[in-house]
């Protein structure tokens, strides 16, 4: 399916693919005509969210009609960031708030380097090095000297640690700057250690912090601090409702039997998602029911560690005909949708996980879901009310025969699952949150719905499923 361009013309998902970003970085930016994504109206999202959280977010897009937004990330597709901008962005521009969208530019060794602070941040071991901080500081200043921020945007939203460095060598007076991080830091940052020092160098420039959860907050920065957990577009070609013949479509490309039961992995190939533990519990479950698995995903351009792990997958799993790896290229929402629609039982079997996006847009589809009680996924997931924490493959895999066996129980836990998403995840809600961010941090403005948002927000014990 095509997109339709603001200014009326098409482009298909090969031509936003090759288009991606622009050679200075732009993703989106009506200014510059680059508009490759096509957001709904608001009113689009009335039969989900409801007429009076419509309303409510009109009154705060007319409050701050006239601000520029500028969203600066490292990559345009892979990952639930690149993902999120894909749908927020056009969406504010159709609320009429002017948002553009920018990415960093970096070489191998800059995305090794930050992939490397993302697994440290993220807890695997190893140290921070000098040699890191040189790549990482050279990187910087190079897109400082390409005048990336090539325009005067009043807000600039920076998100996640590798671009996190721009801000005391890129932010003008006048300007207000928030980072958004998107992963939990807290227990990994040991006060005096070179990786602090390293984050809080940086830090310290940004006029407020915006943290998923309350449990992720940095407790010993001193910053203006927002909660505003991720979000899913119900919309979205990722997401919306599909005929049976377009689900059908996706399982005859890619030759899965549409009569043989279906569990699914989807996400990016990461060596923190745990997907052989999933197979592993695959295996366990094929022995008592007949069924299939589908491991299904990508890479993110600033990821380097996907090849490899894709690799290990292809290995662990060529001998088994039942089990389907399929590498997607980018934009491949459609066939995201369709696989998770097609399955009866969804795996999410993260060692860590920033929030889990993919376990979002499997209870949104109605789908139980079973997964590791990490990252942002105990805000989403209540054990045995809208899905199931899954412990060791072995008690996994005997919940998982039990859905096979079971669908009304899988059907009973589905529906909760969506509902709970719809009242918390919708993409125009947490818009909402983000616009009061700014109304309190530039204005001064103060909303009650503001900074604990809707959540029973606390620090969770902290629970980890080891790899099998």
């Amino acid at each position: 399916m095509n997109e339709a361009h603001p200014n009326g013309r098409e482009h298909s998902p090969e031509d936003k693919e090759t288009r991606l970003p622009l050679e200075d970085g732009t993703v989106y930016s009506c200014r510059k005509g680059a508009c490759p994504f096509a957001g709904h109206s608001l009113e689009d999202y009335a039969p989900i969210i409801g007429e009076e959280a419509v309303k409510g977010l009109e009154t705060l897009a007319a409050e701050l009609k006239g601000i520029k937004i500028l969203e600066l990330n490292s990559t345009a597709v892979g990952g639930g960031v690149a993902e999120m901008l894909q749908n927020s962005v056009p969406f504010l521009n159709k609320l009429g708030i002017e948002d553009e969208w920018k990415v960093m530019k970096g070489n191998e060794t800059y995305f090794e380097v930050t992939k490397s602070i993302h697994n440290l941040l993220q807890g695997k071991g190893g140290s921070f090095t000098p040699e890191m901080e040189d790549v990482y500081f050279s990187t910087v200043k190079d897109n400082v000297e390409a005048n990336i921020i090539d325009w005067d945007p009043d807000i600039v939203f920076i998100h996640d640690p590798q671009p996190l460095g721009l801000a005391p060598y890129l932010k003008k007076e006048g300007e207000t700057w928030f980072w958004r991080c998107h992963i939990d830091i807290e227990d990994t940052l040991t006060e005096g250690s070179a990786l602090w020092e390293f984050m809080s160098l940086w830090v310290r420039h940004y006029d407020a912090l915006i943290f998923s959860a309350a449990h992720y907050i940095v407790s010993r920065w001193p910053s203006y601090t927002f909660i505003i957990p991720p979000f899913i577009d119900p919309l979205s070609e990722k997401n919306r409702e599909l005929k049976p013949e377009e689900i059908n479509a996706v399982l005859e490309k890619y030759q899965i039997d549409p009569g043989l039961p279906i569990i699914a992995q989807i996400g990016r190939f990461d060596p923190w998602k745990g997907i052989g533990r999933t197979i592993d519990t695959y295996r366990l479950v094929r022995k008592k029911e007949n069924c299939q698995l589908i491991l299904a995903g990508g890479s993110a351009t600033d990821d380097p560690e996907g090849v490899r792990v894709l690799s290990e997958i292809y290995e662990k799993t060529k001998n088994d005909p039942d089990i389907h790896v399929l590498n997607l290229p980018p934009m491949s929402d459609l066939e995201i949708n369709a696989l998770q629609r097609a399955s009866q039982v969804i795996m999410q079997s993260s060692i860590k996980e920033g929030f889990g996006l993919t376990v979002t847009e499997a209870m949104f589809k109605a789908k139980p879901v079973l997964a590791c009680p990490v990252g942002g996924i105990p805000m989403q997931l209540r054990d045995g009310e809208t899905g199931y924490f899954s412990d060791a493959p072995k008690q996994t895999a005997e919940r998982v025969a039990f859905l096979l066996r079971n669908p009304l129980a899988a059907e009973l836990i589905g529906t909760r699952a969506k509902r709970y998403v719809e009242e918390h995840f919708m993409l125009p809600c947490r818009i909402a949150d983000h616009l009061r961010a700014i109304g309190n941090t530039r204005y001064g403005k103060r909303y009650p719905e503001s900074i604990t948002s809707f959540h029973p927000w606390y620090k969770m014990s902290r629970r980890s499923c080891d790899a099998v």
